[in-house]
């Protein structure tokens, strides 16, 4: 059975390295069977391919979240009309708490998408019926809390509103002609899958690495936008998460963890099946040889949810008890993270062990970031199944790692997992491991045939074969398809 499935991501796949990537990559090269439509949520469009597709790739749709917004001048007088109404609801819908306020949300959310295929909805975000429909609202909102709240300002208004304009782009692109969509995160990349399912009646698998919601969270926490902006956005994003776990088809997590999240929030039991990252065991032959010096090795990208900062004060508790250990960091910073990387720099340096730390960027093998230590540490706050362990686990490394994710599924009684920024536990497993050689060969050992045994990339693409056989089309009724695909060919 041929099928044509749009691949929908955001940040990955083509365009960035990273762990989502590589899976990505395995799974359109391991599906020969199949023919791929790339539908990539990138930055400003100017983003170049990362990486050569292959031949059973038919085409790269990239939508730029933050670069020239699509559409043009067409919003008129006719078009305010419609969209103040439009965008009164809409607001309304994000800013009900009630169950109401998701039961309401994919009747809006689709007028949003009718109307972009007419106007313009980038104009319309930004027009000044968007503005009094937001502060309005808002106004209702502070008046509603006795006081609790702090009135939000115009300037918070405008930057609610963009921030809203530039999630919404995917609606403004027309939507791909496949048999499925096949979604590599929920959130922003749902709405391109919803665009294709309203029009072309596509069924819609959805698989996530991470946790969208619970990363938006955690993101938001430290961000310095005022209260009512946070609010608005988080308000949003919960809203599309939930609308792409209730219209998938199928949802395949990349862990159990997930798995329970994502039921939480409204997926139905019965169309969950956990489907693991996999690793080429030939590109991960097994390692015995170590280094001369105790070394930590660490390999991702330099990003605040991988908490370089606890790593580094592990290592310092580390360095203190043994003071020939070396740390050795792997991976790329990227766009916009170098004041991150300064940061854990500083810090390295605060804490005495600058001299002791290395951030080497990314390397040619990735093979050889875990070589080179005799314990592999994976210190993030969040995570789903992440490569860094179980490729490091098919060398035969033992890993200290975080527990967050599917972490624990992953290392099971080959490793230690410890708790998240605790960076005494993390000195203490490290500690262990570097001073007891037998037990680094017993668990390596342990780590490989476990990895061997479950999570290999035939074993993954396998499922997904299977999954992409058995995902039947979910079709809408013909007077609504034909009705929005007549205003998506205008």
């Amino acid at each position: 059975m041929t099928m044509d499935v749009a691949l929908m991501t955001e940040g990955t796949y083509p365009h960035s390295h990273g762990g989502v990537s590589v899976w990505c990559d395995q799974l359109v090269r391991g599906m020969k069977d199949y023919t791929f439509k790339l539908v990539a949520l990138v930055g400003t469009g100017d983003e170049g391919l990362a990486w050569p597709l292959p031949g059973n790739v038919r085409s790269v749709t990239a939508i730029p979240l933050w670069g020239q917004p699509p559409g043009g001048p067409r919003f008129g007088r006719t078009a305010a009309r419609r969209f103040g109404p439009l965008i009164t609801e809409f607001l309304d819908v994000l800013m009900d708490t009630s169950p109401l306020g998701q039961t309401r949300f994919p009747d809006v959310l689709k007028a949003m998408f009718e109307f972009a295929l007419e106007e313009d909805l980038t104009a319309a975000m930004h027009g000044e019926d968007a503005l009094r429909a937001l502060t309005e609202a808002w106004h209702h909102q502070v008046a509603d809390s006795n006081g609790n709240l702090t009135p939000p300002s115009v300037h918070d208004a405008i930057q609610g509103l963009q921030l809203l304009e530039h999630a919404l782009r995917p609606l403004a692109t027309p939507p791909v002609e496949v048999s499925a969509s096949h979604c590599v995160a929920n959130g922003l990349a749902v709405l391109p899958a919803l665009t294709a399912k309203w029009v072309y009646g596509s069924p819609i698998l959805l698989t996530e690495h991470g946790v969208y919601l619970r990363e938006r969270y955690l993101g938001y926490r430290g961000n310095p936008y005022h209260w009512s902006v946070k609010a608005l956005q988080l308000a949003f994003f919960r809203r599309v998460c939930v609308l792409g776990y209730t219209e998938s088809g199928m949802i395949a997590p990349g862990n159990m963890y997930n798995a329970r999240w994502e039921e939480r929030l409204g997926a139905r039991h019965e169309i969950i099946r956990t489907v693991y990252n996999g690793v080429e065991p030939d590109d991960f032959p097994q390692v015995e040889a170590e280094p001369a010096t105790p070394t930590v090795s660490w390999a991702g990208r330099v990003d605040p949810i991988k908490d370089i900062e606890t790593l580094l004060r592990a290592f310092a508790i580390v360095h203190k008890e043994m003071p020939d250990a070396r740390l050795r960091m792997f991976g790329g910073t990227p766009a916009g993270g170098k004041p991150y990387l300064e940061l854990c720099e500083r810090l390295a340096a605060e804490l005495g062990v600058a001299d002791v730390c290395s951030f080497e960027g990314r390397v040619a093998e990735i093979r050889d970031a875990y070589v080179a230590g005799h314990v592999v540490v994976l210190s993030s706050i969040s995570e789903g199944f992440p490569y860094t362990v179980i490729e490091a686990m098919t060398v035969g490394r033992p890993c200290v790692a975080t527990d967050v994710g599917g972490v624990s599924e992953a290392v099971a009684e080959t490793g230690i997992v410890v708790p998240p920024r605790d960076p005494t536990a993390m000195a203490k497993a490290c500690l262990k491991l570097l001073a007891d050689a037998d037990l680094r060969t017993r668990l390596g050992a342990a780590a490989r045939a476990r990895v061997l045994e479950f999570f290999t990339v035939d074993r993954a693409v396998g499922t997904f074969d299977e999954l992409y056989r058995g995902l039947g089309a979910q079709p809408i009724s013909a007077g609504e398809k034909q009705e929005v695909r007549a205003g998506a060919n205008q």
